[in-house]
């Protein structure tokens, strides 16, 4: 039988209420399906029927003991079709109240690729589909990537009701909305649009569904594809959604008027607009002493700095710049360097790309010999090099100290944008010197200021935005205590910033 796509790949047609010719159209469609379960049957002894599954994403229990069997078991005293049969079994034979009627064939073969069941009447031309969905799936476990000495240890997985569910356990308010909805032209993926309708502001909303709605690519199989088709400026190095496996966090951003997009598939959802900021909040600031959780950012604020440009700063220094540092420091340097032939920048470039393929390596290894390969390859590969003399022992802290402040950034994929952006600097300090250097800071700078995450500066509150004030400064770089932060952020919708009233 011939199937026929339309110009946008989609199935045309539908049911015909000819039992033998819709079979065999659906039999064509699964033509070579080996998980395709068709189980075809007869009620009574007047219609015939099938119940059409894959195997392995269904409830085969729940199809047999909830579908079948009570069709096979009614008592029938009078032979009924069409519509009439269809609303009888609906109403007084079925034993699940989870199910919908359809009859285009695109719509029934998504929901049989998506893990419901479609059962197939005699002289009907609508389907009924069940809800069976069960997809293998591992349990809520420990988050890997944002681990917490205080706070939830449960994670996001990579069933995506699942993940709903965390989110909805710790907002039990009526005004939290998920919207479902399909991506990804071939592949299907469900992904849910999760706001709080109360907070959120409508245009940008809005935004985000226009733009869901309009990826064109076909097939979707974690949240960072969809994070890429998403983002308005595709060329910058720096995210433009916040990726993070803690449902208290995702939850924490809904409360301030965010959006969090959830993908099947993906042990992980994306919270937007994204600042500059919260990705240097870990999830245990908000569950220890202000004074500990400021220190932290501080920390890695600055830690961030020395990540992407402490080696371009000594390759410029020691190039070109030596009357800048102190005579005992020269004089250290020098000392160290004795019997090195190659040029510093070539120094530290080595060390650079020895520190990334050990990294590279240990994230690709399993387990412990991952961690171990990475701090003895370390060690060894660095002795090794100043021994023989093509390193510097100065070069091997620099380059030490730099990976320890890189990975003091709490969340993954912002830490490898400094991880990146330092060798810019390092080529711009061996050319032009500091000069080179301070350059290179500022149109980083720039670049920064001109971000932004769906209309919000990515800078926020660095640089000031429509109606910025103090109040924006509280939970920034440092944290104040809760009796004193007051309101959410400026991008919340209009007349819904005040969280907490004044006094404790």
């Amino acid at each position: 039988m011939k199937i026929v796509y339309g110009r946008d790949q989609k199935i045309k047609g539908g049911l015909t209420g000819d039992f033998d010719k819709d079979y065999a159209f659906l039999e064509a469609v699964f033509e070579r399906s080996g998980d395709i379960v068709k189980n075809p049957f007869c009620i009574a002894d007047f219609c015939r029927a099938a119940a059409i599954y894959v195997d392995g994403m269904t409830d085969a229990d729940m199809v047999e003991d909830f579908v079948i069997r009570p069709l096979l078991k009614q008592k029938w005293e009078e032979k009924i079709s069409g519509r009439e049969l269809l609303s009888y079994i609906e109403n007084h034979v079925m034993e699940t109240v989870d199910w919908k009627e359809d009859e285009t064939f695109e719509n029934i073969l998504t929901d049989i690729l998506s893990g419901n069941t479609l059962l197939l009447l005699e002289g009907c031309k609508k389907a009924i589909i069940l809800s069976t969905k069960k997809y293998p799936s591992r349990g809520v476990g420990e988050t890997q990537q944002e681990m917490v000495i205080r706070g939830p240890k449960d994670s996001f997985t990579e069933n995506m009701r699942i993940n709903t569910a965390l989110i909805r356990r710790r907002i039990r308010d009526p005004r939290l909305k998920m919207e479902h909805t399909m991506t990804g032209e071939r592949s299907k993926t469900d992904l849910a649009i999760i706001y709080m309708e109360d907070l959120v502001r409508p245009e940008l909303l809005e935004k985000i569904r226009e733009k869901v709605k309009n990826i064109s690519f076909d097939g979707i199989f974690d949240g960072g594809m969809v994070e890429q088709l998403l983002e308005e400026n595709a060329w910058s190095p720096f995210p433009q959604f916040q990726h993070t496996e803690r449902p208290d966090k995702a939850a924490s951003g809904l409360l301030e008027g965010r959006i969090v997009l959830a993908v099947d598939n993906s042990p992980g959802v994306l919270i937007l607009p994204a600042t500059y900021q919260m990705f240097f909040q870990a999830g245990d600031d908000y569950y220890t002493r202000f004074e500990v959780a400021s220190f932290a950012r501080v920390l890695r604020f600055a830690a961030s700095l020395f990540a992407i440009g402490f080696p371009g700063l000594y390759v410029a220094i020691a190039a070109f710049h030596t009357e800048m540092l102190p005579a005992s420091f020269l004089l250290s340097v020098a000392v160290a360097r004795t019997g090195i032939v190659i040029p510093v920048a070539l120094e530290v470039l080595l060390m650079e790309f020895q520190f990334e393929l050990l990294k590279e390596a240990g994230i690709h290894l399993p387990g412990q010999l991952g961690g171990t390969i990475g701090i003895v390859g370390g060690l060894i590969v660095g002795q090794a090099a100043v021994e023989a003399g093509i390193v510097s022992t100065i070069v091997v802290i620099v380059v030490s100290f730099t990976a320890i402040a890189s990975f003091i950034v709490p969340n993954e994929s912002f830490g490898s944008v400094f991880r990146l952006l330092k060798f810019l600097f390092i080529f711009t300090g061996a050319i032009w010197g500091i000069y080179g250097f301070l350059l290179t800071f500022a149109a980083l700078l720039f670049h920064l200021s001109q971000l932004e995450s769906f209309g919000v500066p990515y800078m926020l509150p660095s640089v000031c935005g429509e109606n910025l004030n103090y109040d924006e400064k509280k939970d920034d770089y440092v944290r104040y205590p809760f009796a004193y932060m007051l309101k959410r952020p400026v991008f919340t919708r209009e007349g819904r910033r005040i969280r907490k009233k004044e006094g404790r």
